[in-house]
């Protein structure tokens, strides 16, 4: 039995990053019924069991990391470290560790699921925030997004963020941005990561 990663959440400006945990789960399951959500992040729809067990593995997986966004202004009461804080819960952000060529390579993903929630700079911070951290504490030096071609707000997010095409699958109908962490890159991520409050 593999030992669960230590637990940390990170407070920006407009979200927290939360660990995913199981009082999460109902509410993820019910986001992933939605079809257009499943085309945008090439999910297959899983029974409520089997996002529960999915839950876990990600809890586990040295080679994966992922934070449930809240949104700052919905959390009711004080946001305390270890609570599901559910009713402020509008996405996810994740990292997967798995080019066996350059295990220091990050495929980032971003999914703002509550439509009230998105156009507001959540998806960014969120996404800036997991950089951050996998610089700091995982050694990422290279992150790669896959976004299918249809998916414009996506794709413009990441070149706003400095992420430049590398390739493009007709087939899958996919393109694939990678962002370099260069010295400079690498110094605004860490001044981030020290401006945010982390809770553990």
């Amino acid at each position: 039995m593999e030992k669960e990663k230590e637990s940390v959440s990170l407070e920006g400006g407009k979200v927290i990053l939360v660990p995913y945990m199981k009082q999460h789960v109902p509410k993820y399951h019910e986001w992933m019924q939605d079809p257009a959500l499943l085309q945008a992040t090439g999910s297959e729809p899983l029974t409520l069991d089997q996002e529960y067990q999915m839950q876990l593995t990600w809890t586990q997986d040295p080679n994966k990391q992922t934070f449930i966004v809240l949104d700052k202004q919905m959390v009711v009461g004080e946001f305390k470290h270890g609570e599901a804080h559910v009713e402020a819960m509008v996405g996810d952000v994740n990292l997967y560790m798995n080019d066996l060529d350059d295990p220091q390579m990050g495929e980032v993903e971003i999914m703002i699921a509550e439509p009230k929630s998105r156009g507001k700079g959540h998806g960014k911070e969120s996404v800036l925030m997991m950089m951050a951290f996998a610089v700091v504490n995982l050694g990422i030096h290279i992150f790669r997004v896959k976004i299918g071609e249809s998916n414009g707000a996506s794709l413009s997010l990441f070149q706003k963020l400095g992420f430049e095409e590398t390739s493009r699958s007709e087939i899958f109908k996919e393109v694939t941005l990678e962002l370099n962490v260069t010295k400079a890159k690498h110094e605004e991520l860490l001044h981030l990561m020290g401006s945010l409050v982390m809770h553990t």
